[in-house]
């Protein structure tokens, strides 16, 4: 057998330690995944059979059911990756035990070799002819030792026997339970490719009754842009109100300074005075420009932090599902169009509703029949509707995460929470590029 040097083999183990963590750990995250796919689905199934019961045609059928085959595919590529992992453990694994039974028939060969030479030469004539034939002491000494070596080699062989028998044992089970793990994924595999099908069967389903609608669709659609519309001048009411008042209590701030500069003895010529200093270095972005909404610190406070959660803001609800998306959508089947300033969310009634980041109420109202809430975070806004209650005054401060109320039931019937976020100039912004992912 090739001889190789003790820190070569410490290095081959390490590497190979290393690539079965890594594998184990990737494993640990598709599994993990594949975890979190079948509880959002079993929480698809259940919006869905609930938008069933309802008699009155929706969308978020078909919204839902949408949602539940891309999940779906989501979950059979997850599927999918295991399988091939497993394929490449397997091979692996397989490798192993033939170089391993390489191995053991090498050293079983040697071992019967040794035995046989042993044999053949086991008298002690043998051995004292050997000795004796040494050509001084010196010699006899290196033949004494070599006969020892000798038998501790034997001895060794046949220990790294057992050894190599008992480690084949163990590779030749883990290798037959990664092949039945690998079975049972593919049963796994073939369940979801199923229900798949039977899920895009569905789709066709809904699609069709959809079509034959449209009367009943156009009616819906035309209530919800109604209701859009009216929040929509509700936000813009209260962005023009929000910022007269802060130009005001700007223009009163100057005046207030300047009047104050007046009665007070004028100032060295040099550096700027301390509330200066202080107000240049409170601003953590010098170039950048603000809008009189954040004329004050606070506000300026709110918007940056606000900017920089973009991306990771959490959602206003634990659970649902998104069944309308920010912009224009075309109804499919149908040539029928809906606008959407905001996401909605289908959840069960009477879900907890909380705020996504600090800011102040500014709003508290009914609209089109449901509650709406509209905080401030400097200069931008966010908008909650479709509450049954809430919890909140106007002009408290909340946190991130304080409770502002309840879902309630949208015009078509089911529950649902419609989020917005809206900048200065009344412009409204996809939130699902501001949420942390759910993924």
């Amino acid at each position: 057998m090739p001889f190789f040097q003790p820190r070569f083999l410490l290095v081959c183990l390490f590497c190979l330690l290393a690539v079965g963590l890594s594998a184990q750990n990737s494993r640990e995250e598709l599994q993990k995944r594949e975890q979190e796919l079948q509880k959002e689905l079993a929480d698809l199934n259940r919006l869905y059979n609930e938008t069933q019961n309802n008699k009155k045609l929706s969308l978020k059928q078909l919204a839902i059911i949408k949602s539940k085959i891309n999940r779906r595919e989501e979950l059979v590529n997850s599927i999918n990756k295991q399988i091939r992992q497993l394929d490449e453990t397997i091979y692996l694994k397989e490798r192993d035990v033939y170089r391993l039974r390489r191995e053991l028939d090498t050293l079983r060969q040697k071992y019967a070799k040794s035995l046989v030479f042993a044999f053949k030469h086991r008298s002690n004539y043998e051995y004292l002819n050997f000795l004796f034939s040494a050509i001084n002491f010196n010699d006899a000494i290196k033949r004494v030792t070599y006969l020892r070596s000798y038998r501790r080699n034997r001895e060794t062989q046949a220990v790294a026997i057992a050894k190599s028998e008992v480690l084949l044992k163990e590779k030749i089970e883990l290798l037959n339970s990664s092949k039945k793990e690998r079975m049972s994924t593919l049963v796994v595999q073939n369940e979801q490719l199923k229900v798949l099908q039977t899920d895009k069967k569905e789709q066709d389903k809904v699609v069709e009754q959809l079509k034959g609608k449209e009367k009943e669709l156009t009616a819906q659609i035309r209530d919800k842009e109604k209701q859009r519309q009216r929040v929509q001048q509700a936000f813009q009411a209260i962005i023009r109100r929000e910022i007269d008042e802060a130009k005001k209590r700007e223009t009163a701030r100057i005046k207030a300074k300047e009047e104050k500069a007046k009665t007070q003895p004028a100032r060295p010529s040099g550096g700027p005075s301390a509330n200066e200093g202080v107000t240049a270095m409170a601003s953590p972005y010098r170039d950048r420009t603000y809008t009189p909404l954040e004329s004050t610190p606070e506000g300026r406070e709110m918007s940056i932090n606000f900017e920089n959660n973009r991306g990771s803001l959490p959602w206003p609800v634990s659970s649902g599902v998104v069944t309308a998306h920010f912009g224009i959508e075309n109804i499919p089947g149908t040539k029928l169009k809906r606008k959407t300033d905001g996401i909605e969310i289908s959840l069960p009634v009477g879900s907890v509703v909380k705020c996504v980041a600090d800011g102040r109420i500014s709003y508290i109202s009914e609209v089109e029949g449901e509650q709406v809430i509209i905080i401030q975070h400097g200069k931008y806004f966010t908008g909650y509707t479709n509450l049954s209650s809430v919890s909140v005054n106007k002009n408290q401060e909340v946190k991130a995460g304080t409770v502002l109320g309840r879902s309630g039931v949208s015009i078509d019937g089911e529950g649902s929470l419609i989020f917005m976020i809206t900048n200065e100039k009344s412009t409204p912004i996809d939130p699902e590029i501001w949420l942390k992912s759910r993924k």
